[in-house]
């Protein structure tokens, strides 16, 4: 009790009571407010993995189908040839094929010349470009197979895979050219064509040289190098989230393309590696890394200062067929004669 003012003082005891009263009274709200403040956060956190997740999904569906113009013209309307137009199946019997026969004028010649394009085209490939190339390989008395892979298809188009399936459908047109009565058989391959030549050229026998110009080998770094031309995503987790989407968009993951293979693999046949350093889609690296490790004594490597992916032709029309010339004459698929002839008229020469 307080003397002064006759009234009892409230003990320790009572304080705590109401002390604990009051936070009673506020703590559900407060509780609540947390709950929601939570919930708030993690749904604003699960939509945005949503989105990053969903903007790898579309990356990759892209990649999977590109968007490849229709055939404007043909061998015969564009630069004089007479061609055949032929199905053959990929060589897996997964799919026909669809193509254009281009006849040596020789009706002995026992040499094929097949046009592997890059993705994102078809047979004619404008920006090569291929009809001149295949004008070429004609004057060369060399038969030509120009063919679509099947993403490039008009009529039963398929999803790209980076070379699984492409593979297949280029050794297709290997083995239709060896049906055709060719006895050497060159792969001349450009961009994807040329990465899918390389994985060709791992299990088949069949291929006797390649010509491989702006070679794109699909690989981590190749596929994040492209991705970061076009939107700045981290590269972890973006490859780990790519290589999760693949396989259930085109069913092909990265594991399945033997690019560490190709890498390191020393081919037995003479390849001619041609690439421009300011190649924005496959760094010239990894060609110079590929040239370096062939021991054929016919390999080589022609790295373009300034020239760009696919253009090396346009930009220098007159050294590309020389050193092109070259190649097949010393791998003994060129007579002097037959270059001469080639080199008539200079294709592509502005």
């Amino acid at each position: 009790m307080n003397p002064a003012s006759g009234t009892v003082a409230p003990s320790p005891q009572h304080n705590a009571s109401q002390t604990e009263e009051h936070v009673k009274e506020i703590s559900p709200g407060r509780r609540r407010l947390r709950n929601i403040a939570v919930a708030l956060f993690l749904s604003i956190l699960f939509f945005l993995i949503f989105c990053f997740v969903a903007l790898h999904a579309y990356i990759a569906w892209v990649l999977s189908n590109p968007t490849v113009a229709p055939l404007y013209s043909n061998p015969k309307q564009a630069v004089g040839m007479e061609y055949q137009d032929v199905t053959f199946p990929a060589v897996d019997g997964s799919r026909i094929m669809q193509g254009w026969y281009i006849p040596a004028d020789d009706a002995d010649s026992k040499k094929t010349i097949v046009l592997s394009h890059g993705y994102g085209a078809n047979r004619e490939e404008t920006w090569i470009p291929m009809y001149d190339i295949a004008h070429y390989a004609h004057r060369l008395n060399f038969n030509v197979i120009m063919f679509d892979y099947g993403f490039a298809s008009q009529g039963s188009k398929e999803v790209a895979t980076g070379g699984k399936k492409e593979t297949q459908q280029l050794l297709g047109a290997v083995q239709y050219a060896k049906q055709k009565g060719a006895e050497q058989v060159v792969v001349w391959g450009f961009s994807m064509g040329g990465g899918t030549a390389l994985q060709a050229a791992l299990i088949s026998d069949d291929i006797d040289a390649m010509i491989l110009d702006s070679a794109f080998l699909l690989q981590p770094d190749t596929l994040y190098h492209n991705i970061r031309q076009n939107i700045a995503l981290p590269r972890h987790p973006s490859l780990e989230i790519l290589q999760m989407i693949f396989p259930v968009l085109n069913g092909t993951s990265l594991n399945q393309i033997p690019y560490k293979e190709v890498e390191q693999k020393d081919y037995p046949i003479p390849i001619f590696f041609i690439h421009g350093t300011e190649d924005s889609k496959a760094p010239y690296e990894i060609a110079e890394q590929l040239a370096a490790n062939q021991t054929n004594p016919n390999s080589r490597s022609w790295i373009v200062q300034d020239s760009h992916h696919e253009l090396i032709f346009r930009e220098h029309p007159r050294e590309y067929l020389r050193r092109v010339s070259n190649f097949l004459g010393d791998i003994r698929l060129a007579a002097q004669e037959e270059i001469e002839n080639g080199e008539v008229g200079e294709v592509g020469s502005p």
